[in-house]
């Protein structure tokens, strides 16, 4: 049999005893699918206390709600369940943001920043994803919030804006003031991308 074959017979299995709420199929698909999880909460929570608590509570909703992934219409069954799980995972760690930066917005709340053109390639093009999580983990909350579900996730603003309790215009705004961020810190430890492409 082949690796991903197997892979998803497994995920099948174990999803089938999640459904059953079978401890021991909870446990290996915890354990299995952990650093996934952690990964994507820490881009949101300020420490690995707050992303482990977000994590722990993703994966409650995802056994609770185990029956919600039908193994019968994906073809690729591991990849399909990565995306849901990842999915899950952010709505959890911005449930987790909102309850611990719920100050994060409000020097912001009706603010719209004057929007800028893009000006092309930028030094944040060229930045590895290990960078790029890096650097926005130093971002204030606000903007991080919003540089994430932009940037890395694919939210709109209309869609963030509903997820954080703000408006798309303050959307609009965080971003571009974590862009702007992102860049000064670029300039200031002198990436070579940066020196490339920003004067």
């Amino acid at each position: 049999m082949s690796q991903p074959d197997h892979d998803s017979a497994l995920l099948t299995a174990l999803l089938a005893g999640c459904r059953r709420a079978d401890r021991e199929c909870q446990r290996r698909l915890y354990g299995q699918y952990y650093s996934l999880a952690m990964s994507v909460c820490l881009r949101y929570l300020r420490n690995r206390e707050q992303a482990m608590e977000a994590v722990n509570d993703g994966f409650l909703k995802v056994f609770r709600d185990a029956d919600r992934f039908d193994v019968r219409l994906h073809l690729d069954i591991a990849g399909s369940f990565r995306a849901w799980l990842r999915k899950i995972m952010v709505h959890t760690a911005i449930d987790h943001f909102r309850i611990a930066e719920k100050h994060a917005f409000q020097q912001t709340l009706d603010e719209v920043a004057a929007l800028h053109p893009d000006p092309g390639v930028s030094a944040l093009d060229t930045l590895s994803f290990d960078e790029l999580v890096a650097l926005v983990h130093g971002l204030p909350a606000a903007y991080r919030a919003v540089f994430n579900l932009y940037a890395i996730d694919g939210f709109t603003h209309e869609e963030i804006a509903e997820q954080l309790g703000i408006s798309a215009g303050t959307s609009k705004s965080n971003l571009f003031k974590a862009r702007a961020h992102l860049k000064h810190l670029l300039k200031k430890i002198k990436h070579h991308a940066y020196a490339r492409h920003v004067g």
